[in-house]
């Protein structure tokens, strides 16, 4: 069975349609195609004309016709350039030694940005290396270059620590918190890795970097004192919250076994109630935990410095937040509880860079979006094994989504 189309429609460059026919043997279109004779042979090489030796013809796949795979057949030319030299000259529509058209393989990039490898292999019905490679390879020739020696005007960035897998393979990603998009991302989460962003940055953009935000891990640090001197560091709010739940974890836990039987009782299903905010809870939940609040003073200790130490963020100065902080420390100070010392010794060590917020107001959200990003990549491909790919998804994932996968750029 024959199908005729205006040859128009299938952009095939440099090939004149013959014959558009299904093959019911094995359900495929097939695209007969020759050689369009008004194209001058020309060597990939050199860029020069030269004379047709033969004719080749091979067969690409292109994206489904109909609900059918479709298959087209395209003739070129061997290119004769001098005796015993001989090249196949390039077409416009497929790369050499790759058997799935430009325009398939944007379609299976633009549905890898949404599913899963697997999927995109089952839905299509191709390898699953095949998949991945196309997509990496498509990735790798369409993303913007991330050159911190063209970035300009720069005065708020971010800096954080991701991971392939969990505990395994760390890359950092650094962020423009005013854009909001990211500017750079590499394998490693040491100093020397930061640095090297650092120094690749223009001087001029260098010095106009007034604070990067991060959270309080070493290595960035050390980077941004050897490398932005005048830039503060701003430990971001999510982490110094996110450090204490920490210590009321462990305190809970403590109090769980120190407590009798009825007291046991009472903290079950307590853990999350000690960490929300109060006006999140429902009014269940607000009786079950002011019930132990009043039976556990730790606890209830523990609870009100938390809305006190998410106060702080309220100061109107950096001297204000940091002698609010000072307070709060004191009050840690005085009581018996091991986890909530420790972190108020921490709390001092940060102290300039927690309370550099009241100078620069600046927050981790992007920082925390990208994260989530990146979550998401990590869980629909159920772990990335090609750590060069996974940087790559990171940077398609800080581009918006406007070209539909299904039509080609105009």
């Amino acid at each position: 069975m024959t199908i005729d189309i205006s040859q128009h429609i299938l952009r095939l460059k440099g090939q004149r349609v013959n014959e558009i026919e299904l093959a019911e043997d094995c359900a495929k279109v097939i695209v007969q195609c020759s050689r369009d004779a008004r194209r001058s042979a020309i060597d990939p090489a050199t860029g020069k004309k030269g004379s047709i030796n033969q004719h080749i013809r091979r067969q690409v796949n292109d994206i489904p016709f109909f609900g059918y795979p479709c298959v087209i057949e395209i003739e070129l030319a061997q290119v004769f350039i001098s005796k015993g030299e001989r090249r196949i000259e390039a077409c416009p529509f497929v790369d050499k030694g790759c058997r799935f058209t430009h325009r398939f393989c944007h379609l299976i990039s633009g549905l890898c940005r949404h599913l899963s490898i697997l999927a995109v292999s089952r839905h299509l019905g191709i390898r699953w290396e095949t998949v991945k490679n196309i997509d990496k390879a498509y990735l790798m020739e369409t993303l913007p270059a991330l050159d911190p020696a063209q970035l300009a005007g720069l005065e708020y960035i971010g800096v954080d620590e991701v991971a392939r897998a969990k505990g395994h393979d760390y890359m950092t990603v650094v962020y423009d918190m005013v854009g909001g998009h990211l500017i750079w991302v590499e394998a490693g989460r040491t100093a020397e890795v930061f640095s090297r962003f650092l120094k690749q940055l223009r001087p001029d953009t260098a010095h106009k970097i007034k604070a990067v935000s991060m959270d309080m891990g070493p290595a960035y640090q050390k980077a941004v004192r050897e490398s932005l001197p005048m830039a503060d560091i701003v430990f971001d709010r999510f982490h110094v919250m996110k450090n204490y739940s920490k210590a009321i974890h462990n305190q809970r836990r403590l109090e769980f076994r120190k407590a009798d039987p009825s007291g046991k009782e009472l903290m079950k299903g307590t853990h999350y109630l000690l960490l929300k905010n109060a006006d999140k809870l429902n009014e269940k939940q607000s009786n079950k935990l002011q019930t132990l609040l009043e039976s556990n003073s730790n606890l209830n200790t523990l609870y009100v410095l938390k809305e006190q130490l998410q106060a702080l963020w309220s100061a109107p100065s950096f001297e204000g937040m940091s002698e609010q902080l000072e307070n709060w420390c004191l009050i840690a100070d005085q009581s018996h509880m091991l986890y909530l010392k420790k972190f108020a010794k921490s709390l001092r060590k940060h102290c300039v860079g927690i309370c550099n917020y009241a100078k620069h107001k600046l927050t981790s959200a992007r920082i925390e979006a990208g994260n989530v990003s990146i979550g998401m990549i990590r869980k629909r491909a159920r772990g990335i094994r090609d750590t060069e790919y996974f940087k790559l998804k990171i940077r398609q994932s800080s581009i918006p989504d406007n070209q539909s996968m299904f039509y080609l750029k105009s």
